[in-house]
């Protein structure tokens, strides 16, 4: 499962595919994504001219929080990503979509996985809370409806999610809005439904794949999300347990 970045078989349309979006994002993302984001950008030193390398990223990681980036060949089962991310390990593709692919495909590439997630591999406290999340999915990892609902708050937390910080206002933290030009204006916009995080709330919310988000749960800070977890613990109990009566 676990494979290597192959730096060299990059073509000159990758290239082209990086410098494109992340000019694009780079240019919408100011004033719309956490401070924190942002600002992780800076510390993996991310750029337009250079496809990142996972070794130069790992380096980074390992300075402010000890987690690194492992290359895997697209989605993996449910199993083995958790307990990568338990390690400390975050999956990631290393392949690019098309020129004609810029705005949406089906399965996640390089781009989202690596610029809308790895910034903020390198706050603590949103770690602590993928720690916490994996630990808690590994426990009912045979049980199909618990990791459905495990999997709906990581879709609107760590792929969706949106911030109200105090000094900035609501912001974005989601990769998946990240990542996606069309998303982070919409989701900041007048037509989608914004309601404060609540674990149960969203367990209750199904996902949406193939359009913009319906609704987005609105966390206060990332310590927010570490401190949900005895919640979310305890919910899913809850859940399962209805669901064997």
């Amino acid at each position: 499962m676990i494979e290597k970045q192959d730096y060299s078989r990059y073509t000159d349309e990758d290239r082209q595919v990086w410098q494109l979006l992340f000019d694009r994002q780079m240019a919408l993302l100011p004033g719309l994504a956490s401070s924190a984001y942002m600002e992780g950008i800076t510390k993996v030193g991310f750029r337009r001219d250079r496809i990142p390398h996972f070794d130069e990223v790992n380096e980074a990681l390992a300075k402010h929080t000890g987690w690194q980036l492992v290359v895997v060949p697209g989605l993996i089962d449910n199993k083995p990503f958790f307990e990568l991310l338990l390690n400390k390990k975050f999956p990631a593709t290393t392949w690019f979509r098309k020129l004609a692919e810029l705005d949406y495909l089906e399965e996640p590439d390089m781009f989202h996985d690596v610029f809308g997630h790895v910034p903020l591999l390198t706050n603590q406290d949103f770690c602590n809370f993928l720690s916490g999340l994996s630990n808690i999915a590994l426990e009912y990892i045979d049980n199909e409806w618990a990791i459905e609902l495990i999997s709906r708050l990581y879709w609107y937390t760590v792929e969706f999610g949106l911030i109200n910080d105090a000094e900035e206002g609501l912001r974005i933290y989601g990769a998946g809005i990240l990542s996606s030009g069309g998303e982070s204006v919409y989701c900041l916009g007048e037509q989608p439904q914004r309601v404060p995080f609540n674990v149960e709330d969203i367990i209750n919310t199904p996902y949406i794949k193939d359009k913009f988000q319906e609704k987005y749960f609105v966390i206060d800070s990332y310590r927010q999300l570490y401190d949900s977890l005895a919640e979310v613990a305890r919910v899913i109990k809850k859940y399962i347990s209805v669901s064997m009566a």
